[in-house]
């Protein structure tokens, strides 16, 4: 395992310490032409070497360092201004799969399915993926018969409240899964500072008596959101403990 952390240190140094701004603008512009994706590369392969103080490893690192050259090739080749984000996620992904195998090849790791398919494993899983889309779906219908009509209505003093695409959802998904996490380590009191939080962020702005029905509505997903969270945590505690 010790042998993975330096892998992976090796990594986090090369891709995001020993890496500026001028060095990413030049490989998105001259891709494979540009001299700063080789200098790149190599630095990894260096890093490799000084990480794990071992200079046996020249091939682990000569390995690590060509997957890294073809994968920001590749990276740099297709990417678009509107899919960088997908597309520096695949590549963190692509390059953190090639620094497994690599050290579970070293290491002579053969993995157990048995062994990572438990009980307990299924049921944390479960109940991560119950809070995210299953859980935002059903607040989302229970809530559904009091929408509030948020439509802009012409007016000397109409204010346009404009609201990140799909941002309430991913605030939900983020908070039901810091709320089970809260649970399953026993730390009560990060559901109590997460809701003090929510309220500070969420309900400060909701001021005006006319945005009493909006007001209504936000605490009552936020609530149910939270509901649900808790609950699901101590079913996955107690199923957990029974095991």
């Amino acid at each position: 395992m010790i042998l993975l952390l330096q892998f992976f240190l090796a990594h986090l140094l090369g891709d995001f310490f020993l890496q500026n701004d001028k060095m990413v603008a030049n490989k998105e512009l001259l891709k494979w032409r540009s001299p700063y994706l080789y200098v790149h590369v190599f630095i990894h392969f260096i890093l490799i070497l000084l990480v794990t103080w071992n200079y046996s490893y020249w091939k682990a690192a000569l390995i690590i360092m060509g997957s890294h050259l073809l994968i920001d090739g590749v990276k740099l080749q297709y990417q678009k201004p509107g899919n960088q984000r997908t597309w520096f996620f695949i590549d963190q992904i692509i390059h953190l799969v090639v620094l497994f195998f690599v050290w579970s090849f070293y290491e002579k790791v053969t993995l157990d399915y048995a062994a990572i398919v438990t009980p307990r494993t299924l049921i944390i899983t479960t109940a991560i993926l119950f809070v995210l889309k299953p859980a935002s779906l059903l607040t989302k219908i229970a809530i559904s018969k009091w929408t509030p009509d948020t439509t802009a209505h012409p007016g000397p003093h109409t204010i346009v409240i404009e609201s990140l695409k799909d941002a309430g959802e991913w605030i939900g998904f983020l908070e039901r899964l810091m709320i089970l996490i809260f649970i399953l380590l026993g730390k009560w009191e990060g559901v109590g500072f997460l809701l003090a939080a929510k309220s500070v962020f969420r309900f400060g702005d909701l001021k005006e008596p006319k945005e009493t029905k909006l007001t209504e509505y936000v605490v009552i997903g936020t609530f149910l959101s939270f509901f649900i969270a808790i609950l699901t945590g101590i079913i996955t505690n107690q199923l957990l403990s029974i095991l």
